[in-house]
């Protein structure tokens, strides 16, 4: 069985390779060989998930209007959809979508985009770093599970893969693509990562030492190997990178998540083999000042509504092929804290777009938000399983179906959100 090993540099570029029994991919070695890049690889789905880090308050992202306890726990914090400019968008009579999500709602319109609310853990843990683990892991009871959900979802795709089959575009590998699958975390495509923008001699300096890590590796083919990979990757590094033009009329935000996406939009059209691709979106720990419809949650909100929209739109005929899913470690009190902020609470709200998704709908459980009917008497309490939907996501559109192994000793039944 051939081993894996990480080669990591600190705020550059991790990669994952099959290790020294096994070398790493001969796609990887004939186009490092060759001086070529490598040949398109068979069109597959594409699955690209976005952590929103932080906990999304999914009460004000997609507020059930209708209930008047959640006005008087918010007196400041409340939006609805007839409180005149900015209003909420109403989507089905009981649900509003925030005004900052406008360039989003066309979608949910034209039943391309879902809403799943209501969706957390059952670890009630209102910890940042271990819910993250649990929903990453996908085992929220196991703190010793030492892969992550999109990990094992890969290795069950069961098709020869590209070495560029899972790719993170951050700085480092995150939680849910640890495991024996090949995964690749790279903060930047046009300089691998290399966090030094504007500095050619920082960057030259970083990419010597990203190579002399292979150079320090007693074992020769492992070394050799590693350098072929470091070659093979910086053929991405070329103009079709550098100069890529998203589809007429696409601007994505110049922010990280923006460019996240646009670096994902780049691979998918490469067509090197992309399947599950992986980006952030960091600033939803909101407990002062979140405001309504200015602040930093309609700030967030815009740019993450803004970026996923122009990623759709940029991916044009490659439509059919991708869906994009949402998640956020848990979400908000139901009461507003006394900084016009919200604290740490319990469920929120997925976002699933594709051609394939049955959308224009919220999928939902929630009851009434008085206060005796809340979790701890405080928060909205999950009523789906996050494991719910990503195996409701994942299952259809990559064609895998094992729960067994994708969420191990999880019982429940995955959410029918995608047709077929």
């Amino acid at each position: 069985m051939s081993s894996r090993r990480a080669f990591m540099r600190s705020g550059a570029m991790a990669l994952f390779a099959t290790g020294i029994a096994g070398g790493i991919p001969a796609f990887i070695t004939r186009a490092a060989a060759a001086g070529m890049p490598p040949a398109p690889y068979k069109k597959n789905k594409v699955l690209v998930c976005i952590f929103q880090r932080g906990a999304m308050d999914g009460l004000m992202a997609v507020t059930p209007f209708t209930d008047m306890e959640l006005k008087k726990a918010r007196p400041t914090l409340f939006m609805d959809p007839t409180n005149g400019a900015g209003k909420l968008f109403d989507l089905d009579g009981q649900f509003g979508l925030h005004p900052s999500f406008a360039s989003l709602q066309p979608f949910f319109a034209d039943k391309r985009l879902a809403i799943a609310h209501g969706v957390g853990s059952p670890n009630t843990t209102r910890s940042h770093f271990d819910a993250q683990d649990y929903m990453e892991s996908g085992t929220p009871f196991s703190k010793s599970t030492s892969s992550g959900w999109l990990n094992r979802a890969v290795g069950l795709m069961g098709h020869d893969a590209s070495p560029f089959r899972a790719v993170s575009i951050t700085g480092a590998l995150p939680r849910s693509l640890y495991g024996s699958q090949e995964a690749l975390a790279i903060s930047n495509l046009a300089d691998f990562a290399l966090q030094t923008k504007g500095n050619p001699m920082a960057a030259n300096l970083t990419a010597g030492s990203f190579e002399e890590l292979y150079e320090q590796t007693s074992n020769r083919l492992l070394n050799r190997a590693g350098k072929e990979s470091f070659e093979a990757l910086k053929m991405l590094n070329v103009n079709d990178i550098k100069n890529y033009q998203p589809i007429a009329g696409v601007v994505y935000p110049n922010s990280p998540l923006g460019n996240s996406l646009k670096q994902i939009a780049v691979l998918i059209k490469m067509n090197i083999g992309l399947e599950v691709a992986f980006a952030e979106s960091g600033g939803w720990d909101t407990h002062f000042n979140q405001g309504t419809l200015n602040g930093v949650f309609a700030r967030n909100v815009r740019d993450f509504s803004d970026s996923i929209a122009a990623f759709w739109n940029d991916m044009g005929a490659y439509q059919d092929d991708v869906t994009v899913m949402t998640m956020t470690e848990f979400g908000r009190t139901v009461a507003q804290n006394g900084t016009g902020g919200t604290d740490h609470g319990r469920a929120s709200c997925s976002f699933i777009l594709g051609n394939d998704v049955q959308g224009g709908k919220v999928y939902q459980q929630i009851g009434s938000l008085a206060k005796d009917q809340l979790e701890d008497q405080r928060d909205l309490p999950v009523t789906t399983d996050f494991r719910s939907v990503f195996s409701g996501v994942a299952n259809k559109h990559l064609n895998i179906n094992n729960n067994g192994i994708l969420f191990p000793k999880w019982e429940g039944k995955a959410l029918e959100i995608l047709k077929g």
